[in-house]
């Protein structure tokens, strides 16, 4: 999950500038993702997680991980791609409902990266990805998601680089 979990943070760290939807707002007045939405972070996200995907692959096959679900280079664009989209798709909601942005809502700000990195690759790769999601390993994933964001988003605002701690 490394390639989806990454994006995110180098997305708010690395993020400004052009926002995704130009500053538009959409039929119903309110803006289509917002101003924390960029380019920039966008890019650079999606970057970091297919790098760190190539470095996982890297490290499969230089030491022999076998251990570990085995990476593809579309699974892992998949992934990065899929987690940021993710996290625009659960934006676009949002802004829907009137919230505004940076407003907590939980389950959907735990879970929107994994959401989108499993459609994503269920849709693009799906023998890659039904090959590697185990039961194990799905459950896994809703156990930890939770807690890497917590305290992902608590290390952003004690640096100051997010302005709420969730």
């Amino acid at each position: 999950m490394l390639p989806a979990y990454i994006p995110n943070s180098v997305a708010v760290v690395s993020g400004g500038g052009i926002p995704i939807d130009f500053g538009k707002n959409f039929f119903d007045g309110n803006r289509i993702f917002g101003d924390g939405k960029t380019w920039r972070g966008f890019i650079f996200g999606s970057t970091a997680g297919i790098l760190v995907g190539l470095l996982l692959i890297l490290l499969q096959t230089t030491y022999a991980l076998t251990f570990l679900p085995r990476m593809t280079l579309a699974g892992i664009v998949l992934f990065a791609v899929g987690a940021l989209l993710g996290d625009l798709g659960k934006s676009f909601i949002k802004r829907r409902l009137g919230k505004p942005p940076g407003s907590k809502w939980p389950i959907a700000d735990q879970y929107d990266l994994v959401a989108g990195a499993f459609v994503m690759a269920s849709v693009f790769d799906p023998g890659w990805f039904f090959s590697v999601m185990t039961l194990p390993i799905f459950i896994a994933i809703l156990i930890i998601t939770p807690v890497l964001h917590r305290i992902t988003n608590i290390i952003g605002y004690a640096a100051g680089v997010k302005k709420v701690p969730w």
